[in-house]
């Protein structure tokens, strides 16, 4: 069943259950069919058709994931890409994904527009959201004939292509089939366990693999995605309580926001009964909290990528804190030696509680086949019929996985190996902590030295302060930071994940409130 079909089979089976609201848009499903229809035949008209990619560059909104079914009514490929990149990023995708039409709104016009400088792109090729910008307005799409229903893609054709974050060089496109994207909702579905009209909190950006998994299956479940166009741990609280939310899937990042808003104590969360993280790890305090705050009937950390949307799943954080947990459903992992060379080989297994690269199974039904345009990336992550994350993790006595940072990330000083994530998750403990990240700098004697960036939660937060807490605490002494520096805030991607590139790069601003000794 290709995901045009999947929408109608929603729409068959519960019509008027909601199923979009974005500020003052409320869809159900039939009327929101009837806008992705005409959608579809109005870019039917400007000459999209079957395989052919809509780069998307907006924020979060109903058009956007109008736009995102009507590729799949077409038998297209919906290619978004993040509104806060810089024109030189989105020029790059512009090229390499060769897209039939351009979407972009009044967030990214600038950007995108600066992208386009100097490419003779004629304007029956954009499509815009927003009053006085360039190329057709979406608004005009729905006004033309609609389509009578999707084309009717084969399992193997892309429906999706995701751009990674691009944290280490160029973006690298993501091409994703329509089998392997219906199987990873129906795996998020199964593992997270939800229920038939399950309301979603949409603020995982819509060019992120998390944001698409929860368009996707809030559909499949006839449930309301609530829209958001921009985290706001304020609104988002706002949200959860008057539209009765009832999953929250999102990065450890915005549930840390959410619980520290002065507001929560007063808010109604009641509605939400299941909760998931993504995207990175989260501390052993703040799982705590969720835990004692939200009270969820189901917690659980949920590891994948955009590659391969599920390796692992935990849902019993209580018994394993930390626990990225056993491998998902037609899913395999191994943990094997870890390089940074590309040489290592699926063969080359630990043994239990050792560390090293994460690899996954190509076999299974979400996996992608390969990276677009880039034959070198290939080489360098599929080795036997495995994929290699650029994880490190180990699996303990029970064949549960606990993950140990980035192998780009490990530090190596005096000759031993610190994973920054431990390091990152002592500091957490700290009631003068706010947010830690922890990176290695050059050091004439030991090689790197573990530096530790933090956002203070009070006045009293010193260096000295800090040490003392990481040489009382069970972490070991080589381990603990041996500088500190006191920012303004963490450097984080759109979709809330720690940028440690920018750390490395001095791309931060210092507290002048706090004494640094870098």
């Amino acid at each position: 069943m290709d995901l045009g079909t999947a929408f109608d089979a929603a729409v068959a089976r519960q019509p008027h259950a909601l199923a979009l609201v974005d500020g003052d848009i409320r869809r159900d499903f039939i009327a929101w069919q009837d806008d992705i229809r005409r959608a579809a035949g109005g870019l039917s008209a400007q000459g999209l058709s079957r395989g052919d990619r809509l780069v998307c560059v907006m924020a979060n909104r109903y058009e956007m994931a109008t736009l995102y079914w009507a590729c799949q009514i077409l038998a297209a490929v919906f290619t978004p890409f993040n509104w806060r990149a810089t024109s030189d990023d989105i020029a790059f995708v512009l090229d390499d994904a060769d897209p039939r039409l351009i979407a972009f709104d009044d967030a990214a016009d600038e950007a995108v527009e600066a992208a386009l400088a100097g490419n003779e792109i004629s304007e029956d090729v954009l499509v815009s959201v927003g009053d006085d910008l360039p190329g057709t307005n979406f608004s005009d799409l729905l006004n033309a004939a609609p389509l009578a229903g999707p084309v009717g893609a084969t399992d193997d054709e892309i429906c999706l292509m995701l751009y990674t974050s691009g944290t280490t060089g160029q973006p690298k496109g993501v091409p994703r089939s329509h089998r392997a994207e219906r199987t990873a909702a129906a795996s998020v579905i199964a593992h997270l366990r939800y229920q038939f009209g399950d309301s979603a909190l949409g603020v995982m950006p819509l060019f992120h693999t998390m944001g698409i998994r929860i368009l996707l299956c809030s559909t499949m479940i006839n449930g309301a995605l609530i829209n958001m166009r921009g985290f706001n741990a304020v609104e988002a609280l706002r949200l959860v309580e008057a539209e009765k939310v009832n999953t929250l899937f999102l990065v450890p990042t915005m549930f840390h926001d959410m619980l520290a808003q002065e507001s929560f104590p007063g808010t109604d969360v009641s509605s939400v009964r299941n909760v998931a993280y993504a995207g990175m790890s989260m501390t052993s305090e703040l799982e705590r909290r969720c835990v004692e705050q939200l009270q969820p009937e189901i917690f659980a950390n949920y590891y994948g990528s955009s590659e391969i949307f599920t390796f692992a799943v935990c849902d019993h954080l209580d018994k394993k804190p930390g626990a990225a947990g056993w491998p998902g459903i037609n899913q395999m992992i191994r943990v094997v030696r870890a390089d940074t060379d590309g040489k290592a080989t699926p063969d080359e297994v630990l043994a239990p509680n050792e560390i090293g690269e994460v690899i996954s199974t190509m076999q299974g039904p979400e996996a992608f086949t390969g990276y677009w345009n880039r034959p070198d990336a290939d080489a360098k992550a599929i080795r036997g019929g495995w994929y290699f994350t650029g994880d490190l993790g180990y699996l303990d006595d029970d064949g549960e996985l606990f993950l140990a940072g980035r192998i780009d990330d490990m530090i190596i000083s005096g000759g031993e190996n610190i994973h920054p994530e431990e390091v990152e998750d002592t500091l957490s403990d700290c009631e003068l902590v706010s947010a830690a990240a922890v990176i290695g700098m050059p050091d004439e004697r030991w090689g790197q030295k573990v530096v530790a960036f933090i956002e203070a939660a009070s006045e009293k937060t010193t260096a000295e302060a800090l040490d003392a807490f990481c040489t009382n605490s069970t972490l070991a002494r080589f381990k603990r930071p041996r500088a500190y520096v006191f920012v303004e805030a963490l450097p984080k991607s759109a979709s809330g994940k720690l940028l440690r590139r920018h750390l490395r790069d001095g791309d931060y601003t210092i507290s002048p409130n706090f004494e640094s000794t870098l």
